[in-house]
């Protein structure tokens, strides 16, 4: 491999000793230490790609492979997809084509000369249609040398390319089953930011790709492991408690955390990136949705009712409050939604699915719903002035809640029960008399070996203390579990917080099971 200026990284200052590297974010290729200036510098020898080990390892089958491959790859819009097939398989990349959003036929197609000529070095004549077009790639492929290896192909934003009336699907599957199909050096890899478009005419269709992709690969959003990963190799470290705070604003969105700057606390980052008035995601929830989604103001009402009751609204709820229909046009506008990674469904103990609840699951849109779209004026010291405020700490706990949710599998191995079989919901009871006070559990790990987490998320600057009315609280929550669920499992009561429960009277009385925030952190 041939060391690139643009492929040396700083690592770390230069010390009179060995250098110790964490091997989990970091991957080697035995190149040769470069010292300059007092600083260590490294040639290839960081894997840009941080996490993403299980499609890394997909796409390298892939590319090993003796049959030729058709992969799949979709996710929400900016977590990273184009940047991985690039990285990844940059080596092996020998055409690549991007879709433009609401382009024409024509346009897409002089685009498609534009990739074709690139990658001939020569330049190529705008196809009259989709047919010519792959006629003309796979009559380029033919001519080209033998080459050791696949050779790699990349369709980037697929749902663009395929526009109504385009023809380019009904080419493009022409092109894979009259001859790409018989090509074993062939990595054919196509991608699209709408889940659920490639869900639905791709990985699950009925026609000429029924059954032909080989290989699918679904990116989502980084845990809080590789977001501090990923902000670390950027020189950010902020401790785990900033990272939450700057997770609960901008998600685990690659791009939108490529913003932060080393040096700045969260406060500062989310006040830079989010408020002021020349800010990157000042304006990107409107770009977001209208490049994702048709008719998107219906998937924002979904996103607007759902910021507004953050414990969750079960469907007849939603149609209700975001006023839709309760045809198919809904359904398909939560599927959508859901697939993209926008929205999750919570199923509610006890209950059929039917009586899920829906709960908005993307940091930014809440984030932005809550407080950015609710600002008249978007510049000056927005974000500092709300900190600390009862209404931050209602979003702070509320958004905290949810992340837990997102890491359960993190919360288990803190539990030590990662091994254990489990299911996880929400549980509410309504009071129905003066005497029954009714109660409400976050979140129920309900164990094979017969014994039940109920999960309460607390966010604090500081250790939480319990006091009698908590504790008075919590007793109701697990006493009213036991006798309206009829379980006969053991019940633990469970605190997830920040920085640990302070050790009382109450909590020893209550038999509190303490995770504090250093587990989500940890790689599962």
């Amino acid at each position: 491999m041939t060391p690139r200026m643009g492929d040396l990284q700083r690592l770390y200052p230069a010390t009179s000793g060995p250098i110790s590297i964490d091997m989990a974010e970091y991957r080697f290729y035995n190149q040769p230490y470069l010292a300059t200036r007092g600083e260590i510098w490294l040639n290839i020898g960081v894997d840009p790609v941080i996490g993403r080990d299980p499609q890394k390892r997909t796409l390298d089958v892939a590319l090993s492979s003796k049959r030729p491959e058709l992969v799949a790859v979709y996710g929400r819009r900016r977590v990273g997809k184009t940047f991985l097939i690039r990285q990844h398989l940059q080596r092996q990349l020998h055409f690549e084509l991007t879709g433009m959003h609401g382009a024409s036929a024509r346009q897409q197609l002089a685009n498609f000369a534009v990739a074709l000529g690139k990658a001939r070095g020569t330049g190529v004549a705008a196809p009259a249609n989709w047919v010519q077009a792959f006629e003309a790639l796979s009559a380029w492929l033919e001519q080209k040398p033998k080459h050791p290896g696949k050779r790699v192909l990349f369709f980037d934003e697929l749902p663009w390319l395929a526009s109504r009336r385009s023809g380019f699907l009904s080419a493009f599957e022409h092109f894979w089953n009259s001859w790409a199909s018989r090509r074993s050096d062939l990595v054919v890899v196509v991608c699209g930011s709408a889940a659920s478009w490639m869900l639905h005419h791709v990985l699950n269709q009925r026609g000429g790709l029924h059954n032909r992709v080989t290989r699918r690969l679904l990116l989502e959003p980084f845990n809080l492991y590789e977001t501090q990963a990923f902000l670390r190799s950027r020189g950010v470290d902020l401790g785990h408690y900033q990272c939450l705070e700057l997770y609960m604003a901008l998600g685990g969105i690659p791009y939108y955390l490529g913003h932060a700057e080393p040096g700045q606390s969260a406060a500062q980052i989310i006040e830079r990136t989010c408020f002021a008035k020349d800010g990157p995601l000042r304006d990107e929830f409107d770009r977001l949705f209208a490049s994702l989604f048709e008719n998107s103001e219906r998937h924002i009402q979904v996103c607007r009712a759902l910021a507004s009751r953050r414990g969750g609204l079960t469907r007849q709820q939603l149609i209700e409050s975001a006023k839709l229909s309760t045809g198919g046009t809904t359904s398909k506008t939560l599927d959508e939604l859901e697939q993209s990674g926008f929205i999750m469904v919570q199923p509610q103990f006890g209950h059929e699915r039917r009586d899920a609840l829906f709960r908005l699951a993307d940091e930014y849109s809440l984030f932005f719903l809550t407080w950015m779209a609710k600002r008249k004026s978007r510049s000056g010291s927005t974000w500092s002035t709300v900190r600390g405020t009862p209404a931050w700490r209602a979003w702070s706990g509320l958004t905290f809640e949810s992340l837990c949710l997102k890491h359960v599998d993190a919360l288990k191995h803190g539990l030590q029960i990662g091994a254990v079989h489990t299911e996880e919901s929400a549980w509410h009871h309504r009071a129905k008399s003066g005497s029954d006070q009714g109660a409400q559990i976050d979140l129920v790990i309900d164990r094979q070996d017969a014994s039940m987490n109920l999960c309460e998320m607390k966010f604090s600057d500081a250790e939480f203390v319990i006091d009698k009315a908590y504790a008075a609280k919590l007793r109701n929550k697990r006493a009213t579990f036991a006798r309206v669920t009829k379980t006969r499992k053991t019940l633990f009561l469970t605190l997830v917080t920040t920085y640990g429960v302070r050790d009382n009277d109450h909590a020893q009385s209550l038999g509190i099971n303490s995770i504090t925030m250093d587990a989500l952190f940890r790689q599962t």
